[in-house]
């Protein structure tokens, strides 16, 4: 069974950056996509930036792109979503998952393991 535990959230002024963590434990997830969603209040679950396996491929939402990076440490277990030039709208629990293919994709029905999220606010 596979136990994902985000870190790293927290409020912060519009134009800033967090360094989100997620930890996995339970069994060795070096074979496991990871990915990075968020919900924001009266919104539906969306994707935000996903990484394979092995690292060398990812993959982000448009809204994202060029201001959040993902990178993961198969040794540490733990996968990162780095996030500057944070806007208001980027306001959200952050929530990252398993994909049981080992993609990186946005496909929510390949994610099996989600952890229970940490909230982001960025004020204005």
């Amino acid at each position: 069974q596979v136990q994902l535990v985000e870190s790293g959230g927290g409020l912060v002024q519009t134009g800033g950056s967090l360094r989100l963590s997620c930890a996995a434990s339970g069994r060795t997830f070096i074979h496991d996509g990871m990915g990075w969603f968020r919900q924001a209040p009266g919104k539906e679950r969306e994707f935000v930036a996903a990484i394979n396996w092995s690292g060398g491929n990812t993959f982000y939402a448009d809204f994202v792109k060029g201001r959040f990076t993902i990178s993961r440490e198969n040794a540490k277990n733990t996968v990162y979503l780095q996030m500057t030039s944070l806007k208001p709208e980027d306001t959200a629990v952050y929530y990252c998952a398993r994909n049981r293919l080992g993609g990186a994709t946005m496909t929510k029905y390949e994610y099996d393991h989600w952890g229970q999220g940490t909230q982001v606010t960025v004020s204005s």
